[in-house]
């Protein structure tokens, strides 16, 4: 077997392992999403979307845990967006580049990889504590803000530094200002990347558990939360805290909000992705 053959086989051997590694994948989606939909999809109808908590599991529903996460995606959305959008112009834009801008462009990438539970931690101590907001709304929305700043950051400079340098050439020949090249051709040309890491960066607040048990979010409310400053509780904690139960209607009812969750996640990254196809066929 000469050199040719052995890089042939390689080829064949390193595709076949990718195939397999891909199916395996692929079946154990399929399990697992086919045995919460066994569990789950039976139990979903109106009433369970609008009923309140209850100790029994066939009074229960998500209307409180729903409309906290729809109140946390909210509000983290309102603050982490604009200061995330904003940071990544300015570092990409107006920064200067030296060894400062290098070690903040390290740490904010490094701060993307940090385990939730130190945000957790994180807003406990300067949300909760120093800034006396409690277990509410606005703390929990504070804290994932500070968990998703990072992929929205580097997100957005990415998405900056993939616009043709010609659009921003063409742009100051013709007499722009810095300012009105960045709003007026930039950030149009990028929309489309910055508006999928934002949903994605989302997506990943609406998932998360741990740095919300931190901050104070309850397992059981008997009520949903009118105000940022009421307490509140999220889709991912009424399902833990169904799961950790031992009666069998209650574990129906955590594949039922299981799958309410992760046709939200779905849709979400449905949108990222239809937003940035359109983006790209009208910028081609």
């Amino acid at each position: 077997m000469n050199s040719i053959q052995k890089n042939r086989l390689k080829d064949r051997l390193f595709m076949y392992w990718g195939m397999f590694s891909t199916l395996i994948g692929l079946v154990l989606l399929v399990v697992f999403i086919g045995d919460i939909l066994i569990d789950g999809l039976g139990i979903i109808d109106w009433s369970f979307i609008t009923n309140l908590p209850s100790r029994k599991a066939e009074k229960a529903g998500i209307y409180t845990a729903l409309m906290g996460s729809i109140w946390i995606l909210f509000l983290t959305a309102f603050i982490a967006i604009p200061v995330g959008v904003a940071a990544g112009v300015y570092l990409e834009e107006y920064s200067k580049k030296n060894w400062l801008s290098g070690i903040l462009e390290i740490n904010i990438s490094n701060l993307a990889g940090v385990p939730s539970i130190i945000y957790g931690l994180l807003g406990l101590e300067v949300f909760v504590r120093i800034m006396n907001l409690g277990a509410s709304v606005l703390a929990g929305s504070l804290t994932l803000s500070l968990l998703i700043l990072p992929i929205i950051i580097v997100a957005t400079r990415e998405a900056i530094k993939a616009v043709p340098k010609s659009i921003q050439d063409a742009s100051y020949a013709l007499g722009a200002s810095k300012w009105q090249t960045i709003w007026h051709q930039i950030l149009p040309a990028s929309g489309g990347g910055i508006l999928t890491g934002v949903i994605l960066a989302l997506s990943r607040a609406v998932g998360e558990t741990a740095p919300l048990i931190v901050v104070g979010a309850l397992a059981y409310v008997p009520f949903a939360p009118d105000n940022p400053m009421d307490e509140f509780s999220v889709l991912p904690i009424q399902i833990f805290n169904w799961i950790s139960r031992p009666q069998h209607g209650f574990i129906e009812n955590a594949a039922a909000a299981i799958i309410i969750l992760l046709g939200i996640t779905f849709i979400m990254n449905g949108i990222a992705v239809y937003f940035r196809n359109k983006w790209q066929k009208k910028w081609k």
